[in-house]
């Protein structure tokens, strides 16, 4: 599917992975509906786009644990274009906390945002894509094969999305809908500097080595190109492809490699 003159919703679209999307998909001749809570800055990157790449992006405020802002994200998206064909549930957040250490609240917090905002815009935007026999992707993550120490509330919600994605791919084998699972690796973006603590507020740095890992544009690059060529599954480092592998057969010793590499990580919660 070339993606020129399609409508493709991004949420969480203001920074990182979402806004290098945005970016990705208006080179590919995509009209843009961009969703996030930052709305002065998704009008400018909406006009930007627009001037930069002759398409039209529209930009819609949404807080993605609020159905009401799905519902409206998706009716607004209508409303300007009358069709959808791709929905990209990019909107998340993350977490750095021992479980035993976290309040709640931060889980159930992570999950609103990560698992029942892809299901809430996803529920919206049903009708439409089935008509359009368009595409509905997850960015999900590696942390929804293999649980992650410290990340125990955003590792469940990948689980879920994972599984939530996998049961709607079976549902609609003889649709026409296609469903894509896009799982980078850790990658450079805004995700762990905003990430919680064990109080749900935001941490404020990353704790990883940023230089070495994935950039959101070439995340944003693999995503659009499975999108055209409508791809299952994306798992998008070969560290993550072996450590799915080896989960399989070898599961103890890939629980040693998850924990001695966190366990490095500056700050490491793990003792």
């Amino acid at each position: 599917m070339k993606l020129k003159d399609k409508i493709v919703i991004i949420t969480g679209a203001s920074s990182g992975i979402g806004k290098s999307l945005a970016t990705e998909f208006a080179k590919r001749g995509a009209n843009l509906v961009l969703g996030a809570r930052q709305f002065v800055t998704l009008c400018e990157i909406a006009q930007s786009l627009e001037q930069q790449y002759n398409i039209k992006a529209v930009a819609v405020q949404c807080d993605v644990v609020n159905p009401e802002d799905c519902d409206h994200l998706i009716k607004q998206t209508l409303a300007t274009f009358g069709k959808i064909d791709v929905l990209i549930n990019n909107a998340g957040i993350s977490m750095r906390a021992l479980f035993q250490d976290a309040d709640i609240e931060v889980l159930k917090s992570v999950m609103d945002v990560n698992f029942w905002g892809t299901v809430y815009c996803t529920k919206y935007a049903m009708p439409a894509i089935l008509q359009s026999k368009g595409s509905i992707v997850g960015v999900s993550s590696i942390a929804g094969y293999k649980g992650l120490p410290g990340r125990t509330g955003y590792s469940a919600s990948k689980f879920a999305m994972n599984g939530f994605l996998d049961a709607l791919r079976v549902e609609n084998l003889k649709t026409g809908v296609h469903i894509l699972t896009a799982c980078p690796g850790f990658t450079a973006s805004n995700i762990r500097n905003a990430s919680l603590d064990k109080h749900g507020k935001h941490q404020g740095e990353s704790t990883l080595n940023e230089e070495k890992m994935m950039t959101s544009n070439e995340v944003a690059i693999i995503i659009a190109n499975g999108v055209e060529n409508r791809a299952r599954t994306l798992v998008m480092t070969g560290q993550g492809k072996l450590m799915v592998f080896l989960n399989k057969f070898l599961p103890g010793l890939v629980d040693r490699l998850v924990f001695n590499t966190i366990a490095k990580e500056k700050n490491s919660l793990l003792r």
